[in-house]
């Protein structure tokens, strides 16, 4: 019997190569010597194994191909991928959002209806609750800080702070990237939406004039008193949007798939998902961790911002709604009087006109003539009149906290003057 060296088995186990069918002796062959370059003809293996053809059929099996080979990729990122995108979990952490609010509500707060259309995937339940308070919280801020605003003014505010353009500086103020088209290998931490594709619009809160096709052909004249009836939160007229013949003749639902598959195209596609990605996370706020934390997030992010009242004034006959205004108050009737002035002959003369109510100075301004004076004095004195503001009194959101104060009602005024 020969005898089998130890060193020589290992070798042989640890070799790589397929095994050949067993044998019934062992084949040994002398290595010869060979340059680094050259391979041996031949190495020592043993052929001989104790094991089945079953065993090794098992052990060598081919690789299975795929069944799904062809599956549809996905219109947005699978939730699971939420929790391992740095870019995601950065913007949680920039927001200060609580962590009552995982990152799949995040993730799904930046994908628009028109990257995704199906209500479960998307932002726009998210967006329709979060629109609704913020245009609350909006409102009740400007009537109570403000509360002789004219309505025009009034819906013009709204519009400088809730409106989609400074939504849309908000979130990139956040750091809110877009992503170049949307789909399934995007990161979840990148803005998602389609120009090309039908979206849902968050501020339809108004009524579709019949008269809408004429109201912009021939430019008619929109009351304030139906622009208050009809018209969105900001006083725009809400558009007539086109029949679909495959509609059923019951309404569907304002957020759903089939609502997201009619046409409905912005003009701005990039600036109303942004302004959507915000309301959604304040709609998030409200779920995950309730009223008054969406309140503070909107008095924080949205509500600190400046917005200059003053410019938003226009006046055509400031004088002539002066007189009324101090005959609707009861007032003395306002008179122009001239304080001082400089270079009357000159070639850049000035003049300070002051405007008077009996003793009282109600307002003063300078100009190059007299009449111009006298319209910029009649113009600031409008200004303080609707700019007035009685400080940080108490809202009507305050009693929905748990232990609430006693609310005491906040001045409104009747309305401005119609000239």
């Amino acid at each position: 019997m020969k005898r089998i060296r130890l060193d020589r088995l290992s070798s042989q186990l640890l070799s790589t190569n397929p095994t050949r069918p067993a044998s019934s002796s062992t084949r040994i062959c002398r290595a010869t010597p060979t340059s680094r370059i050259q391979t041996p003809l031949c190495s020592q293996r043993r052929w001989q194994t104790t094991a089945s053809e079953a065993v090794l059929e098992d052990l060598y099996e081919p690789p299975k191909e795929p069944q799904d080979a062809r599956r549809i990729p996905l219109p947005s990122p699978p939730p699971d991928q939420a929790l391992s995108s740095a870019k995601l979990a950065a913007l949680h952490a920039r927001l200060s959002l609580s962590s009552k609010i995982p990152l799949q509500t995040l993730a799904r707060a930046l994908i628009d209806p028109s990257a995704d259309a199906h209500p479960r995937f998307n932002n726009a339940n998210l967006a329709f609750v979060g629109a609704a308070l913020l245009q609350y919280h909006t409102s009740e801020f400007l009537i109570t800080r403000y509360p002789r605003l004219p309505m025009a003014i009034l819906f013009a505010a709204m519009k400088g702070y809730a409106g989609a353009p400074a939504l849309q500086q908000i979130a990139r103020a956040w750091g809110v990237e877009a992503a170049a088209a949307p789909g399934e290998e995007v990161d979840p931490g990148f803005l998602q939406f389609s120009a090309d594709k039908p979206t849902v619009l968050m501020n339809k809160w108004g009524y579709v004039r019949g008269e809408s096709k004429e109201l912009l052909k021939y430019k008619w004249r929109r009351g304030m008193s139906s622009r208050v009836i009809y018209d969105d939160p900001f006083g725009e007229m809400v558009p007539k949007q086109k029949a679909n013949e495959e509609d059923s003749e019951d309404a569907t639902p304002e957020v759903s798939a089939a609502r997201n598959t009619k046409d409905v195209l912005v003009a701005d596609p990039a600036q109303n998902a942004h302004a959507n990605f915000v309301r959604a996370v304040i709609g998030a706020i409200y779920l995950h961790c309730g009223r008054d934390t969406a309140k503070t997030f909107v008095k924080a992010h949205v509500l600190s911002r400046k917005l200059d009242l003053e410019n938003l004034f226009q006046f055509k006959l400031p004088t002539r709604e002066l007189a009324l205004l101090c005959a609707r108050e009861n007032f003395e009737a306002p008179v122009a009087r001239l304080e001082s002035e400089t270079g009357r002959l000159s070639r850049t003369p000035v003049f300070v006109v002051g405007i008077y109510s009996g003793r009282d100075k109600l307002g003063e301004g300078t100009g190059p003539s007299l009449d111009t004076a006298r319209i910029a004095a009649s113009i600031k004195t409008l200004k303080s009149w609707y700019l007035y503001s009685p400080g940080d009194v108490g809202l009507p959101s305050d009693t929905f906290s748990e232990d609430p104060t006693p609310y005491k009602p906040a001045y409104v005024d009747i309305g401005e003057i119609i000239s």
